[in-house]
């Protein structure tokens, strides 16, 4: 019997890991155990709950102020003995964060074979976005088994002399877990108090344009100028209602609400848990954002994404037309948006239901590799 060991530690991670976590944890054919190192925690808690996940194994290596030096060494010492114990024949990681580097060379330690999810993305220049495009060209190195998204991936993988029969196309596990969720959120018995609250403060018979905000290299002048956009968007839109859900780094937390406190028609609020968001992302118009995950979600909603990047790892989408790259150009920001608020011919062209990222099988085809080996 083959033992699997799958490894997450953000929220990320956890939302496109828990459906490959539920179907081997229902297959008899392998022992599965998951451990979570809490590089986030509150975060990754409420993705756990949500999906009802309980790990066997917590590092909760999360501390105030933690580096990546820290952080990566921390990871890497508490995985020795987890790898120890459970002797597993197959580690599973993640993307390309701190924790899939890290636990993929604790893995590599070990012995165990390697298996990357969501492998092959690229930006081709390590310092962006940082630390992640060196986390994952890391982990690919490291990796015996690589399950990328899409053909692109792979060609990446190829170019770099990956061995052509350990990359296999699945589609991206977010879709799967998109469309779980979905259907869990919008299903008659589930409450939940976010939810309720958004229904509370937001009309839905308006315009609701999402935004989200992290990645630190748009940290100052960047985020002052996607703000100084949305402050325009605003008082040039009263129809339109644009929700925040501030991140609460505080190089973004203290100038978005400076900038933007103030607007009846801008709703800064905390951080979403998982359920609230694809809720929301489901009942918005469209979508400005850094963060790769919605640029892969949001073409299976139907709805257009201005991407508050210079590049991306996820060129699919943008070759399909469901999302745009903006930058921080308050103009564009400022144009683009206006364009997909007054001319539903352009709308219509970006919201086409067609997401080259997935059909929601991406776990099984995963699955089903592992068992042929």
């Amino acid at each position: 019997m083959k033992i699997n060991l799958i490894v997450f530690g953000t929220r990320p991670e956890a939302i496109k890991m828990a459906p490959l976590v539920k179907v081997f944890l229902a297959d008899p054919k392998f022992i599965t155990k998951v451990c979570v190192t809490a590089q986030h925690r509150e975060m990754l808690d409420q993705v756990l709950e949500f999906f009802e996940i309980t790990p066997d194994y917590d590092l909760n290596v999360m501390k105030p102020n933690q580096n990546l030096y820290s952080l990566t060494a921390t990871i890497i010492e508490g995985m020795k003995p987890v790898l120890e114990e459970v002797n597993p024949d197959f580690v599973y990681v993640h993307g390309d964060t701190t924790t899939s580097m890290a636990v993929g060379i604790a893995a590599f330690y070990s012995g165990a074979k390697v298996c990357h999810v969501e492998a092959g993305l690229r930006t081709f220049d390590r310092k962006y976005p940082f630390p992640e495009e060196f986390n994952r060209q890391l982990t690919g190195k490291i990796a015996d088994y690589h399950f990328a998204p899409t053909e692109l991936s792979k060609a990446n993988l190829l170019q770099e002399n990956t061995k052509k029969e350990s990359v296999i196309v699945t589609g991206n596990t977010v879709i799967d877990a998109l469309l779980f969720g979905i259907d869990k959120v919008n299903s008659n018995h589930f409450k939940e108090s976010e939810i309720e609250n958004l229904k509370e403060i937001l009309d839905f018979n308006n315009k609701i344009v999402l935004v989200t905000g992290h990645r630190r290299e748009n940290h100052g002048q960047g985020l002052l100028n996607i703000c100084s956009a949305l402050k325009t968007i605003a008082e040039n839109n009263p129809e339109v209602q644009i929700i925040y859900p501030v991140h609460l780094n505080p190089n973004v937390e203290k100038p978005v609400h400076e900038l933007l406190t103030g607007f009846a028609n801008i709703f800064l609020v905390k951080p979403l848990a998982y359920a609230a968001f694809i809720w929301l992302m489901e009942k918005s118009y469209l979508i400005i954002t850094d963060s790769g995950g919605i640029q892969e979600e949001a073409p299976s909603l139907g709805k257009p994404v201005l991407v508050t990047r210079d590049t991306t790892e996820r060129p699919e989408a943008v070759e399909e037309g469901t999302v745009l790259l903006v930058g921080t150009n308050t103009h564009k920001i400022i144009e683009e948006t206006q364009k997909l608020i007054s001319d539903s011919t352009y709308y219509n062209s970006m919201s086409m239901l067609h997401n080259p990222y997935g059909d929601g099988k991406a776990t099984s085809r995963i699955v089903n590799y592992i068992k042929e080996l």
